[in-house]
């Protein structure tokens, strides 16, 4: 009886450390249906960060979105881009991304352009944190198109405030 206790408690503590293991997958490691996604994110604007609508930085920062299919071409309108801490933005006029086309999510404040492959947020408040944060991309619908937590030190080996995702 007392081997059999042993092989329990062995099973048991085996079993919940792969829970636990389970429970450690983060968020983007969950791969959402849609065609597009995150490619990249400079959450770090180069220089002394200043969120002053002139002459500040916050144009610098931006979240790149790709669209990935090879064959659909899909709308923006709807979209919407949120942080950890709730600050959120959602292209509200068409942008149009063509198979492989991707457009620059901007902070600060200037003329969206399909051309130049652009939208601003018209908010000079910078979203994303330069030590962490998560950033949550879901369809008009609701549903989540992608997400990723980042934290400087873990995914930004070089240290230049740009993590690239989905490449």
């Amino acid at each position: 009886m007392r081997i059999r206790r042993i092989l329990t408690a062995s099973a048991t503590t085996a079993a919940v450390t792969a829970l636990g293991l389970a429970a450690a997958v983060p968020a983007q490691a969950a791969e959402y249906s849609s065609a597009l996604k995150i490619k990249g994110v400079q959450y770090d604007a180069p220089g002394r960060d200043s969120n002053k609508c002139s002459g500040g930085n916050t144009k610098n920062e931006y979240l790149t979105i790709k669209n990935y299919s090879k064959t659909a071409t899909v709308n923006l309108k709807g979209y919407r881009v949120k942080d950890a801490a709730g600050n959120t933005f959602t292209f509200k006029n068409s942008h149009t991304l063509q198979p492989g086309d991707y457009i620059s999510l901007r902070g600060g404040r200037g003329t969206d352009s399909d051309a130049k492959n652009v939208v601003y947020r018209q908010n000079c408040n910078f979203i994303w944190n330069n030590d962490k944060d998560t950033i949550y991309f879901y369809k008009p619908g609701g549903s989540r198109a992608d997400v990723h937590a980042y934290t400087k030190k873990a995914n930004d080996r070089d240290g230049n405030g740009y993590i690239t995702y989905h490449g």
